[in-house]
């Protein structure tokens, strides 16, 4: 009897009038506009600058991009299965909660990811045919200079243009690699967010007879972080503050959904804090919101830890800046002074 009259009025029009509902949805509206604005404005953050072989090459010198490619498929499989014995056991009622919601985009960002790798490593197959044409090249033009037959300036303007032709710094990301960077972006925070709440809030108060801590449970609150984490230390994926917008977007879509749900049928909330009919629920709502800065900002520490620690620590194996290829082909040829002075600038801006 109690359930029926909280879901007539969760139905009624009375309900969503009041003054709480309206805080609750302004709090979110209002940072999914100003996300809104600054997509707009700056249409993608990085990916100006960032060139295809990022999402795929290792930020480890010696390791082949076919490592990071058996990484990312194996990290989707065992995703899947963890998924598939989730809804298994549960049903796909599981789906209702942000966790699987999670879950779920992190096992879509290594989908994602493995068809990335493994256009990547094609590309990256072709490299040495390529390469050993260059050496060809730039003997045959080293020669023709020593006997006097070209000019060492249009000698400089061939090898530039070789080096131009063959950079990768130029080549346009496609829709896939655009959506790749922005799933890996949104992953990190709500990782972040899944994995913090649940073992720091919510599971110092749900024991009891009602709640179980199982093995899956423990794993779909881990497992998602860690697979992650991993894939940030072997990829040279960027992480800047701009993905904080998807990030944004991406859990104000989750309440959307949770307040279409309660308008229509349902009167459950998966989670105590999105109830609205607690005059607490603003301060909950401004706490979420407020949470998904520090969430981000923890995978942001993460990310400048792994390249201060992993650089010093293994100084020639681990790749800082994506432009290393272009340095390591101006050390086997040095005499090409003007493309040097070129990388020399990319490197400073970088």
């Amino acid at each position: 009897m109690e359930n029926s009259k909280t879901s007539e009025s969760t139905m009624s029009v009375e309900y969503w009038l009041r003054w709480q509902v309206l805080v609750c949805a302004l709090i979110f509206i209002l940072p999914t506009a100003i996300a809104v604005v600054h997509l707009r404005k700056r249409g993608g953050g990085v990916r100006g600058t960032l060139k295809p072989a990022d999402l795929w090459d290792p930020c480890w010198r010696n390791l082949h991009p076919r490592w990071l490619l058996f990484y990312r498929a194996f990290a989707f499989i065992a995703m899947a299965f963890f998924l598939y014995q989730t809804v298994a056991a549960f049903g796909f009622f599981v789906f209702f909660f942000y966790t699987q919601w999670s879950f779920a985009l992190v096992m879509v960002y290594f989908a994602l990811a493995t068809i990335v790798s493994i256009r990547g490593c094609r590309i990256h197959g072709s490299k040495p045919t390529q390469n050993g044409e260059s050496d060809k090249f730039l003997n045959k033009n080293s020669e023709e200079i020593n006997h006097g037959t070209t000019s060492p300036s249009k000698g400089k303007e061939k090898k530039l243009e070789l080096h131009r032709n063959q950079t990768p710094i130029i080549e346009q990301l496609r829709f896939l690699d655009n959506l790749l960077l922005i799933v890996y972006q949104t992953c990190a925070g709500a990782v972040m967010l899944t994995d913090l709440v649940f073992w720091c809030l919510l599971l110092p108060f749900m024991t009891g007879d009602n709640f179980k801590l199982t093995l899956l449970i423990g794993c779909m609150h881990s497992v998602n972080a860690v697979f992650l984490i991993i894939e940030s230390a072997l990829s040279r994926m960027p992480f800047t503050w701009f993905g904080l917008i998807y990030f944004v977007m991406w859990s104000c879509a989750y309440v959307v959904f949770q307040w279409v749900l309660h308008a229509c049928c349902f009167t459950w909330w998966p989670y105590p804090f999105l109830d609205l009919s607690t005059p607490w629920a603003p301060l909950w709502y401004l706490a979420l919101a407020l949470v998904h800065i520090p969430c981000y900002g923890l995978y942001m520490l993460l990310m400048k830890a792994k390249y201060t620690a992993l650089s010093g620590m293994f100084p020639h194996a681990f790749v800082r800046q994506y432009l290393h290829q272009i340095t390591k082909e101006m050390r086997r040829h040095p005499d090409n002074g003007l493309l040097l002075g070129r990388v020399s600038t990319e490197k400073k801006k970088v």
